[in-house]
Order: structure tokens, then C-alpha cells, then sequence
């Protein structure tokens, strides 16, 4: 199979989770899209989107502790302000390891897809 190579799509895959800023789900349901209808199309989808899909459920479970840790403790509220920056940073980071065809990390990410 040929799979081709879309630089600028998979960066869009990463970018697009920033719109959970806006919508507060979107950053999920548009990796998952992208990744589900092309990820036997596009060179390095498959492993690019099951990164990003790790990332989203994981700082999701992360975002559900930190929430009664406010109550009990108040470091939740410090947990929430460290994923906020995570989320927002390590989409743009990726992007742009991928449009230049380097290596993409995201931390706290715990892998439910393999």
C-alpha cells in the first residue's frame, strides 16, 4: 500500500486540539476523524493520531482527579493551571516537529492505543 506523505495534515491533526479552548470537545472528536479516515492514507497518521488521542484521554482522567482536589486540598487548582499550559503547548510543539518531519512527544500521556 502507498501511503502518501501530508506534512500539513497531520500538523493540522495536532493544532486542531486547541479547539477544546473554544468548544471544549472538539479537540478530540477532529483528531479522531482525521486519524479514523486517514490514517491508511497518509504517511505517519496512524502513529501521529494515536499519540494525539492518547494525549486527550489522558490529560481528560488527569483533568477529572485535579477537579475534586480542589475541593479536598486546593492543588487541584494548580493541576488544572500545569494541563491547561500542556494542552496549549504541546499541540503547537508537535505541529511543528511534524511539518518538518522530526520526532512528536506528549508527556503524562499513557498509551490506551497501541
Amino acid at each position: 500500500m502507498n501511503l502518501r506523505e501530508d506534512r500539513s495534515l497531520v500538523a493540522l491533526a495536532h493544532l486542531s486540539q486547541l479547539i477544546n479552548f473554544v468548544t471544549g470537545f472538539g479537540g478530540f472528536v477532529i483528531p479522531l476523524v482525521l486519524w479514523l479516515t486517514q490514517k491508511d492514507k497518509v504517511f505517519d497518521m496512524d502513529s501521529q493520531g494515536k499519540q494525539i488521542l492518547n494525549f486527550q484521554i489522558s490529560t481528560f482522567i488527569l483533568t477529572l482527579f485535579c477537579v475534586p482536589a480542589i475541593l479536598l486540598f486546593g492543588l487541584g487548582v494548580l493541576g488544572l493551571l500545569i494541563l491547561a499550559v500542556l494542552i496549549f503547548i504541546f499541540p503547537i510543539i508537535n505541529a511543528i516537529k511534524a511539518i518538518n518531519g522530526e520526532h512528536t512527544y506528549y508527556p503524562l500521556s499513557y498509551q490506551f492505543l497501541t
